[in-house]
């Protein structure tokens, strides 16, 4: 695949870059390295972050908005982010609800999410919970991780969640080790039963 890239050495900071200008009402860029929030910081809820290594756009960055991530946090091409850089994104974020990381089963993501946490606990006194998402079903084990990856799955525990935070305020209950393979099929067949009784509703009290 042909890309076109400026110099290799800015490709992280210049991709982050064209995303806040494209969309400035959307979102914005901390000065303290690739982390992108919200531009407009949503008080009084519980916020969520996550991350990973650059490479997968539109992740994690394009998935910052409303009802959705509160802070994206990007690392070098396939390369876990520092602690330090999570550590400032949980510090942006944090309105005093506590912040819940959304991380893929990756060691490094998992490693440096958890020490970034432990972090802001101990010097910050914030509350920070994680969930981890491993939903592969294609691999078991990698050169990358212990257990499976996670992958597309992550989308929909970051719209689950952030919708979550966004309306009720607390905290998302979620198990710290969410293989969504286990818990997907009860997710859309909720949905087409709402879908059903939407149906039904619209025919019986107004019919056209």
């Amino acid at each position: 695949m042909k890309k076109i890239i400026n110099a290799v050495d800015q490709v992280e900071n210049q991709m982050i870059e064209g995303m806040v200008k494209a969309f400035p009402q959307y979102v914005k860029k901390l000065d303290c390295g690739n982390v992108v929030v919200r531009a407009e910081k949503k008080t009084g809820k519980v916020a969520l972050i996550s991350g990973g290594g650059s490479g997968h756009e539109p992740a994690h960055g394009g998935f910052v908005g409303k009802g959705m991530l509160d802070a994206a946090v990007a690392g070098a091409v396939f390369t876990s982010p520092t602690p330090d850089q999570i550590y400032e994104g949980i510090k942006a974020v944090d309105d005093g609800k506590g912040v819940l990381m959304v991380v893929k089963n990756y060691t490094g993501d998992v490693l440096n999410f958890e020490m970034a946490a432990e972090m802001a606990a101990d010097m910050d006194g914030i509350d920070v919970k994680e969930v981890v998402v491993n939903d592969d079903v294609a691999v078991q084990d990698s050169l990358y991780t212990t257990g499976r990856r996670g992958v597309a799955g992550t989308v929909f525990v970051h719209k689950i969640a952030g919708a979550l935070a966004e309306t009720l305020q607390v905290m998302p209950i979620l198990s710290r080790r969410l293989g969504v393979r286990t818990w997907l099929p009860y997710v859309i067949a909720a949905a087409a039963i709402g879908k059903a009784l939407g149906c039904a509703w619209q025919i019986l009290f107004f019919p056209s």
